[in-house]
């Protein structure tokens, strides 16, 4: 029900029209009267009415003044004056001022229902334009969402539809980066360089970001800042020019947030924090992807559970033999290059007697091909764990070391992971399992602990960003001011 409030300083007036018009029937609640503008403006703030009829002509504070101060404060309020026949002047200023409409005295019961009914009609048509325009916007932002689920899903042939419903900033559009997150949330703001779409497909939550320029230290910084309060794990992959490869960015960022859940990482996980391997093709599916990550993280109990669902999915195929036998070892060897990363020259695995391909033809039967294809699986899991266990405290000894020789200059998780000779995903895993904490985690704490030591000398904080390995500023002081919480300006002085 709509509210109004009347302000006129007759009381005959006042008490005519409260009682002589049925306001219910025309569905408003008359809320309140005055008979000053000083009591009206008090009316009207505790009220909050949606119409306000009043006399031009007021003790104290005019009509005219109330009506300013009250559109002035809420703007869509539906302002009604009554005037007398020698006050056009007033009328004129009130009609400037926004008013819905003005009344002749003496004001009759007609003349009143007649008004009522014209705001009626107004709001009606008000509402139902805000309804439509509504029901355009979602629509909008609905086919906008669709256009970008289709760019990362399928890349160079959804363009032409995206461009279509991202608007004239499309051709402002220079590279695309898509994250993936544990749960819902918009911590992204949108920015002049850059801006964000929230997207969800089934359970899973993404933020796209097309970017406008591709260095953005903003963006960054949001990232880096992200409140341990939310309790959100992040997922990015690679920016990427090319809309095209919204897609590699998209499973890229779904890596990342499935190995950053893994190492119990709050917050943000790079795709670049966790390497690849280009021996392994991006386009698995979501399947063999589970597969590859149960082996890498060591979990036998979680690689027999995705072979199960495996063979129950091939099995459902109804393959012929000639196709079954392909896709159990693609598997397998899948298997094999995924146990490398630990260590390339892992012997086993090299030896000529192992010989899946030769093995799989003296088979003949579906049930002891699944049964062998299993034993297959656990056996390259076994030599990959017994590996990992030999090599896994030297390995990281050995990187920690070339980390506090390298600090000071941009180092990379593929730099270090090559110098010790093992692949990058599978490096951040086995530090990670040695350090109890995440190499770029351990990368930061050193700089920023070496910050710490060259800020208490007194360097300035420009010079100390350079020498700890961080080349602007912005980026160094937000993530010293992460982890030491202060500035490290702020830092330098307390010293």
């Amino acid at each position: 029900m709509l509210k109004a409030v009347l302000f006129d300083d007759e009381y005959i007036v006042l008490q005519g029209l409260q009682m002589m018009i049925d306001w219910s029937h025309y569905g408003i609640e008359l809320v309140g009267t005055a008979t000053n503008g000083t009591e009206a403006l008090t009316l009207f703030k505790e009220t909050q009415p949606d119409i306000v009829f009043t006399d031009i002509r007021m003790p104290g504070m005019d009509g005219l003044q109330v009506i300013e101060k009250i559109l002035t404060a809420a703007p869509e309020t539906i302002c009604i004056v009554f005037s007398g026949f020698n006050e056009f002047e007033y009328v004129k200023k009130a009609i400037k001022l926004g008013v819905a409409d003005y009344l002749e005295k003496p004001i009759t019961i007609p003349i009143m229902e007649d008004a009522i009914k014209r705001i009626i009609e107004k709001i009606n048509h008000q509402k139902s334009i805000a309804s439509i325009q509504l029901k355009w916007e979602d629509s909008r932002v609905e086919l906008l969402e669709k256009a970008i689920l289709d760019l990362i899903m399928l890349g160079e042939e959804a363009i032409p539809r995206w461009r279509e419903n991202f608007g004239n900033e499309a051709e402002q559009v220079v590279g695309v980066t898509v994250f993936a997150l544990s749960r819902k949330s918009s911590f992204l703001q949108n920015h002049t360089s850059y801006k964000v779409i929230q997207v969800q497909s089934g359970m899973e939550h993404l933020l796209v970001v097309f970017h406008f320029q591709l260095e953005c230290e903003e963006l960054f910084e949001q990232l880096v800042s992200i409140p341990e309060k939310l309790s959100i794990a992040i997922g990015s992959g690679r920016t990427y020019k090319s809309l095209g490869d919204a897609k590699k960015s998209y499973k890229e960022a779904f890596q990342a947030l499935r190995y950053g859940q893994f190492m119990d990482e709050s917050a943000w996980t790079r795709f670049e924090d966790i390497g690849e391997n280009p021996q392994i093709s991006v386009n698995l599916s979501d399947q063999e992807e589970a597969i590859i990550f149960s082996m890498r993280t060591g979990d036998k109990d979680g690689l027999e559970n995705q072979l199960d669902t495996f063979i129950k999915q091939i099995e459902g195929s109804r393959f012929g033999p000639e196709v079954l036998e392909r896709e159990i070892l693609k598997i397998i060897y899948l298997g094999m290059e995924v146990a490398k990363e630990v260590r390339e020259d892992i012997v086993k695995l090299n030896n000529a007697d192992f010989l899946p391909h030769v093995e799989i033809r003296t088979i003949h039967s579906k049930e002891k091909m699944y049964n062998w294809f299993r034993e297959q699986m656990e056996t390259i899991m076994d030599w990959s764990l017994e590996a990992r266990q030999e090599i896994k405290h030297g390995a990281v000894e050995k990187a920690c070391k070339f980390i506090k020789e390298n600090y000071f200059r941009d180092l990379t998780l593929q730099e270090v992971s090559e110098f010790v000779g093992m692949n990058s995903t599978y490096f951040s895993l086995l530090f990670k399992e040695e350090m109890g904490q995440s190499y770029i985690k351990y990368l930061t704490q050193f700089r920023m602990d070496q910050a710490k030591k060259l800020l208490q000398e007194g360097q300035k904080v420009g010079e100390v960003s350079a020498k700890v390995g961080y080349h602007t500023y912005r980026h160094f002081s937000e993530l010293f001011k992460k982890y030491v919480g202060v500035k490290p300006g702020q830092y330098r002085d307390s010293f």
